[in-house]
């Protein structure tokens, strides 16, 4: 189907989908004399949700929130996003806000579009199985449950760069990212580690991610209503995988902690109640996603910076060497070797502040309250955005600059970098993520070095933060490491 008419119909279904919330928005606008913050609310129906995707898309994520910062507060601005009223917050004081009146003043909200690509198949919102999926992810994503897997990836590491990086003048990137984090999330969820399985599983991945964060139009051809179909493939995937652990679990085939999947299938309630299997398996699609998508984004900009900036390569190549030397032959990587990969973090902290792959997430106001003088409905939809103190000079001095030196000592001031998120819902896979990233930096540096083929490849966010063309680079491998 041609795109521009693709274009068209979904521009078309959106007006028709969002004209039920033409009187809610005009009401909003005024708000009978009550000090509303400052902003607009763009065009009646779209609101200013085409210019918040757009500026992302064209490299610039930063624009539409600094933009508005310096035209209108920079604390707090009004706008309409996804058929929705919201107040922006910004700066660590409207992270702080945020952060700590979680299940005070305010709740978790994701965009009616999440909804219908994660249908969940209880009675209950997407925001709530959230949270029930929250409580069984702890013991599993803690420093201490973690260490156990850390051997586990680097084998796995090691497998996907001898299959898919050597012996190759010139590779993609990001394709290449998102299949090891994907094989690494398969293993640690769901103990799939076989590669024909995990590249059959992931077909419909990038599909489904696509189609997270665009305009809600379920139209044949819009890449919306690809993520929904996907969705719906991926999750009877999974949930025949939860019906066979559930016999191998009944027969000793399998282990009761061997991940996360088991855990789910033998953890009961208060109640003594055990999960539904369309539960985890809407729960196993929710982490294999954010276990792998996020951390490729991550990964890819990492690869990126280091091509660009050969004394931060150096950097990191010196300390991963001075870690690679202290191992004997065959010995894998071990929690210890992780906690002396300083710098390395530092840069990728530094990724993580200039392309954060969770630029933001949204809440809902649950009572009426005042924020900075200014008044906020019961009703509204709240969204923080990091680029209001990762790109902000007063934080940050000279932001664009890649500095790794920021993280070191104390770091940044409290609230200003926030990747992650904070709060109760600061995000159950930080310290995973970790693993991954620095386990991934091990390997590429001690076996390459490269070059950009795109010099001037920008990053887009599209929904995540990803190099416009994958990124494609030209390997010369290390005589020996």
């Amino acid at each position: 189907m041609d795109l521009s008419y693709v274009y068209l119909l979904s521009l078309l279904g959106l007006l028709v989908s969002l004209s039920l919330h033409f009187l809610l928005y005009k009401n909003n606008s005024t708000n009978g004399g009550v000090r509303l913050p400052p902003g607009k609310n763009g065009w009646p129906f779209l609101g200013e949700s085409l210019e918040f995707l757009s500026t992302g898309r064209k490299g610039h994520p930063e624009k539409f929130i600094l933009d508005r910062m310096a035209k209108y507060s920079s604390y707090i601005f009004k706008t309409h996003l996804f058929g929705e009223q919201t107040a922006v917050f910004c700066g660590p004081n409207g992270n702080k806000f945020l952060f700590s009146n979680e299940n005070k003043l305010v709740q978790g909200w994701w965009p009616s579009s999440f909804n219908k690509i994660f249908p969940v198949s209880t009675q209950t919102s997407a925001g709530q199985e959230a949270l029930k999926a929250r409580s069984v992810l702890p013991s599993f994503l803690n420093p201490e449950g973690l260490q156990r897997y850390v051997g586990i990836m680097d084998q796995l590491a090691q497998k996907h760069f001898a299959e898919k990086w050597e012996n190759n003048k010139e590779i993609l990137v990001f394709p290449l990212a998102k299949r090891y984090t994907f094989l690494l999330a398969c293993k640690v969820f769901v103990g799939i580690e076989d590669s024909n399985h995990v590249a059959t599983f992931y077909e419909h991945f990038d599909t489904l991610c696509s189609g997270l964060l665009t305009i809600p139009i379920n139209l044949p051809g819009t890449l919306f209503n690809k993520a929904i179909k996907a969705s719906n493939i991926i999750r009877k995937q999974i949930l025949d995988i939860v019906k066979q652990r559930k016999i191998d679990l009944a027969e000793g085939k399998a282990s009761p902690t061997e991940d996360i999947l088991s855990h789910m299938l033998m953890r009961s309630d208060e109640n003594g109640k055990f999960m539904h299997e369309l539960d985890i398996a809407d729960k196993i699609l929710g982490l294999l996603i954010g276990g792998h998508d996020t951390a490729s984004s991550v990964c890819s900009i990492i690869v990126k910076y280091l091509a660009e900036l050969p004394e931060i390569y150096e950097g990191v190549y010196k300390e991963q060497m001075d870690v690679a030397k202290s191992k004997a032959q065959g010995e894998l990587l071990n929690w210890d070797d992780l906690k002396k990969m300083k710098y390395s973090w530092n840069v990728a902290c530094e990724v993580l502040r200039l392309a954060p792959p969770l630029p933001g997430s949204f809440r809902e106001a649950i009572l009426d309250f005042t924020y900075n003088g200014f008044s906020i409905p019961k009703g509204w939809k709240l969204y923080w955005n990091a680029n209001s103190t990762h790109r902000n000079s007063e934080f940050f001095p000279e932001p664009q600059k890649f500095d790794p030196s920021r993280f070191e000592g104390f770091g940044p001031a409290p609230y200003t970098f926030v990747p992650f998120g904070g709060g109760p819902r600061i995000c159950p896979g930080k310290e995973y993520a970790r693993l991954e990233i620095l386990v991934f930096m091990h390997h590429l540096v001690k076996r390459f070095k490269w070059e950009k083929i795109i010099p001037d490849e920008k990053v887009v966010v599209a929904p995540l933060p990803h190099p416009a063309k994958g990124l494609p680079i030209r390997l010369y491998p290390h005589k020996a490491y």
